[in-house]
């Protein structure tokens, strides 16, 4: 299921989001602390890179939750050092783990010391990351992708069938190889947000809902067992 929330600037658009991945966050954290297994795991957030989510992430960061119980991790990430200016962990040194999400812990996905796809296995064999994300925040290019789930990969067939809950991908188009959480592992997110701007990505967005389609957004949007909050601004 869809639900849209719309808005004409990005400030707004930014400032709605973090109130309602606040909220989500509150809301785990209140129902970890209600279990029997309070204090064993954190609550786990997963963003993204990219220029959109900047200024999203740059105000969730201002929040005062108790950063300490959560975890932040990413939904997906290139095969480069993080000191690499296309590394999105260091995207989100710089956006997110800052002022009081400072006091999170930050999960990385990529160790370029290892080989890839060892160290897929070694993330599908990692405990802190034996459920997904509490919360995750998705991206969405202009070809459908979400995460690093691209359609011209090799890969495809794989990452949408996959019970693995992650996987290696190398996109035909786009640079890198990547390291993303699979198909069925978004499908099981709780609070799953999706953050797009501009005329044409909402185009892909209804023609991806709309029937489904060789793309991640629509395998999402097309599965009835998923709600996604979509986060739009027109410009």
């Amino acid at each position: 299921m869809i639900q849209l929330n719309a808005f004409d600037d990005q400030r707004a658009q930014s400032d709605a989001l973090a109130k309602a991945v606040g909220d989500a966050l509150n809301a785990s954290l209140a129902a970890r602390a209600a279990t029997a297994a309070a204090g064993t795991r954190p609550v786990m957030l997963a963003v993204s890179g990219g220029s959109s989510p900047r200024p999203f992430l740059k105000t969730l960061s201002t929040q005062t939750f108790d950063w300490s119980s959560i975890a932040v991790t990413l939904v997906d990430d290139r095969w480069v050092p993080d000191t690499d200016k296309d590394s999105n962990s260091r995207f989100a040194h710089e956006t997110m783990l800052q002022n009081e999400a400072k006091n999170a812990t930050f999960w990385p996905l990529v160790d370029t010391s290892q080989d890839l796809n060892a160290h897929v296995a070694a993330l599908n064999a990692d405990p802190r990351f034996a459920a997904v994300p509490d919360v995750a925040v998705l991206g969405m290019g202009e070809d459908g992708h979400t995460a690093s789930i691209f359609a011209d990969s090799p890969e495809w067939d794989y990452a949408i069938s996959t019970k693995d809950r992650f996987i290696a991908v190398h996109p035909g188009a786009a640079p890198h190889a990547r390291v993303s959480w699979s198909m069925s592992a978004l499908k099981e997110v709780k609070h799953l947000f999706l953050l797009i701007a501009g005329p044409r990505k909402m185009e892909v967005l209804n023609a991806a809902t709309a029937s489904l389609q060789k793309n991640a957004i629509s395998q999402l949007a097309n599965d009835k067992g998923v709600r996604l909050d979509v986060y739009w601004c027109a410009n």
